[in-house]
């Protein structure tokens, strides 16, 4: 009973984003598996109450049970696709089970009422944690996508549309024009419960967090990442799909602190990856801060998509409320700090820097703060200009805050064509924030060219000293 448990809070107290709430509260145990059941529980609320009000059940139950659990256990026993109560034997449970068949009979009535013939025909309105688009990306690093759609059938059988606003309905799916091998539905598809979901053939991500791992390495030039950030696990996945080969030449590093997170990610990178290409993520319980660069000379791209806001995740708290200064300013400070070290791993070449926020603080003006930093222009590091990050994707880093660089305008327009921008289901997701950092040579490289020509004087003054040496030779054989 203790998802249940869990869970009845997060219905009791309805104040801010859900998800966040949920997986920002580190006494659930399984925040996945609590935000799912919340989730579906308030979609389905308005008929959940009717069939309690109708049966008259919590008048008769002798048990004490709150409204929320009540409702928690009714969805499960009567909405939910396996329609039983989840975990063992429970005296709560048991008093619920005790009126099932009364709960039943007027579901039986409800769905007349409606003339539906399921819960999924039954209209709701749209939940504040709702996305527009179901996003889901095949999985190439378990199946090509030509050899995907001979296999499953169900999404063979989607109508094909012209952009992700052309989803009107169930039967469509729309290929993304920006990221390779990622396609849009209508929310309503049951994607869970196909067969490509459960084989983990396909991932389940939105466009917009897709983002970072494609600018990093579209072209394939790096074999050895680092996410820095890596739970849940689908950017770590993501990244690992671009790897160039899928042997022991190639891995991602996927490092995360949180014992209770790095369960989750080892979970879904196997899921991910299989048994036989296990190896290319490798996790490592750690904080990201603390690890020594010069541990990973070749490692030369890495994601860093640090903790932020969330205040471009569908239902986030009001903007007042998410646009507090001083929570910022500490978000932002800790963003910079992360990102600094990232950048001072010696074979880097490329850092992708991301956040699911909407605000300045934690996008441009980050982004600034690093530019602006002696440390971090002496290593090299610059941003890509536009061509080398989603360049058809139109909306870009706002121009205006790079003033605090140049007072060139075409200078500040170029700044933001190294930054792209996604905004909150305006654009058929999350609201998101990417930039990228790259440098032509690395730290380790001109250190190796330093030493190299350092080495090619000594060869060249040896060379001369021997020269030396036999003309002093010949020119002493001719006295004698």
């Amino acid at each position: 009973m203790k998802l249940y448990f869990d869970a009845e809070k997060f219905l009791k107290h309805n104040d801010g984003s859900l998800q966040k709430r949920i997986f920002n509260d580190k006494k659930v145990t399984n925040p996945k598996h609590v935000f799912a059941l919340v989730y579906s529980t308030l979609k389905y609320n308005d008929y959940i109450q009717q069939i309690i009000q109708k049966s008259k059940i919590q008048r008769d139950l002798k048990s004490k049970i709150s409204k929320e659990l009540l409702t928690l256990l009714v969805h499960d026993l009567i909405f939910s696709a396996r329609g039983r109560i989840e975990s063992g034997k429970h005296p709560i449970k048991d008093a619920v089970l005790a009126h099932k068949t009364r709960l039943q009979a007027e579901f039986i009535k409800l769905k007349l009422r409606y003339k539906v013939k399921s819960v999924d025909q039954l209209p709701t309105k749209e939940c504040e944690d709702e996305t527009p688009v179901r996003w889901f990306r095949i999985n190439t690093v378990k199946i090509d996508p030509e050899r995907f759609f001979k296999k499953h059938q169900f999404f063979t059988n989607l109508q094909p549309v012209n952009s992700f606003q052309d989803l009107t309905g169930p039967g469509l799916i729309y290929a993304d024009d920006y990221i390779p091998n990622l396609f849009g539905i209508h929310p309503k598809e049951k994607l869970s419960l196909t067969e490509a979901y459960k084989l983990g053939e396909i991932i389940i991500q939105d466009r917009a967090s897709c983002f970072p791992a494609h600018i990093l390495n579209h072209n394939k030039e790096h074999t050895k990442i680092i996410d820095a950030c890596a739970a849940p696990g689908n950017k770590t996945s993501h990244v690992a799909s671009y790897l160039p080969n899928y042997d022991s030449s190639s891995v991602v590093y996927a490092v995360e602190r949180d014992e209770k997170r790095v369960g989750i990610l080892r979970t879904m990178s196997e899921r991910a990856l299989g048994k036989s290409k296990k190896k290319l993520i490798q996790v490592l319980h750690n904080d990201f801060t603390k690890i020594n660069s010069n541990d990973f000379p070749e490692v030369t791209g890495l994601i860093v998509d640090p903790s932020c806001s969330g205040s471009g995740i569908f239902g986030r708290a009001s903007d007042e409320e998410e646009s507090n200064d001083q929570r910022l300013e500490k978000l932002a400070s800790f963003q910079v700090i992360i990102m600094k070290h990232a950048l001072s791993f010696p074979g880097a070449r490329k850092v992708v820097y991301s956040t699911c926020s909407i605000h300045v603080e934690e996008n441009e003006r980050v982004v600034i703060d690093l530019l602006s930093d002696p440390q971090i222009q002496s290593q090299g590091w610059k941003l890509a200009t536009r061509d080398d990050v989603l360049p058809s994707w139109e909306r870009r880093g706002i121009e205006s805050e790079f003033f605090a660089l140049s007072r060139d305008p075409e200078t500040c327009k170029k700044l933001a064509g190294g930054c792209v921008r996604s905004n909150s289901k305006e654009d058929g997701g999350i609201g998101f924030f990417a930039a990228c950092f790259v440098r032509e040579t690395s730290v380790d490289e001109e250190e190796n060219d330093a030493k190299d020509e350092e080495k090619d004087e000594e060869k060249d003054e040896e060379e001369d000293e021997e020269e030396n040496d036999v003309e002093d030779e010949d020119e002493w054989a001719g006295f004698e």
